[in-house]
């Protein structure tokens, strides 16, 4: 039996050596080309960026890839609350498609399947519920494609819930945050003050582009 413990002991450090070496590992960014249509609803294949980019580790395992609008749409009036990063884009507006290659995990820690997911801007609730999730509003809602039936318009934040709900297969749905860009290289990856590493891209719209960024390593301490 004390040989059995010893054992245990010695795996179980071995186990939590290895998980805190991948948590502190590092990631980048890759361009790539077009989202694959075959997997996508025509519609929002057309909706979608010719060139997106994809999330790699140290090792050269993808974690995930990304296809952002070719134009997106903007609010004529921005929201001025300084908890909002992105003022100008409308809540419930489509931003993109991310894939995920093998199961994944959102920013609650909810377990996501592999697959295509479209990517949907909305704001977290001002209520005790939500309380320190992130030290920004802005978040992105996570909805399988096949799902999400009409890419172009805008949803209410219950239809959000909603179609999030089917990406988590949970009670509260599949979501990611979206962060501050830093520097000026686009696509990139960048870890934050949090210890997030948040994928960076440039939104196109009609009036110029902006940079864009959001959480895909990293998860609420809550």
């Amino acid at each position: 039996m004390k040989l059995q413990r010893v054992l245990g002991l010695i795996l179980a450090a071995q186990l939590l050596a290895i998980a805190t070496a991948w948590g502190q590992g590092s990631y980048k960014a890759e361009a790539i080309g077009a989202a694959p249509a075959a997997d996508l609803s025509a519609p929002l294949s057309n909706l979608l960026d010719s060139a997106g980019a994809r999330v790699v580790d140290d090792r050269g395992a993808m974690l995930c890839e990304v296809w952002l609008r070719k134009s997106l749409p903007t609010s004529s009036s921005s929201n001025p609350a300084s908890d909002v990063l992105y003022g100008a884009l409308t809540p419930g507006t489509l931003l993109g498609v991310l894939h995920f290659p093998a199961a994944a995990t959102d920013f609650r820690g909810q377990a996501i399947k592999a697959g295509y997911y479209t990517l949907r801007y909305v704001l977290i609730p001002q209520d005790g519920n939500h309380m320190g999730v992130n030290t920004t509003r802005d978040a992105i809602v996570l909805a399988p494609v096949s799902a999400d039936q009409n890419p172009d318009q805008v949803l209410t934040f219950d239809d959000l819930v909603k179609l999030g709900r089917q990406a988590s297969g949970t009670a509260h749905p599949g979501f990611l945050v979206a962060a501050q860009p830093s520097g000026d290289t686009f696509p990139s990856v960048a870890k934050d003050d949090q210890g997030h590493w948040n994928i960076q891209m440039k939104a196109h719209r009609q009036s110029g582009d902006i940079p864009l960024a959001f959480t895909v390593v990293g998860k609420w301490a809550g």
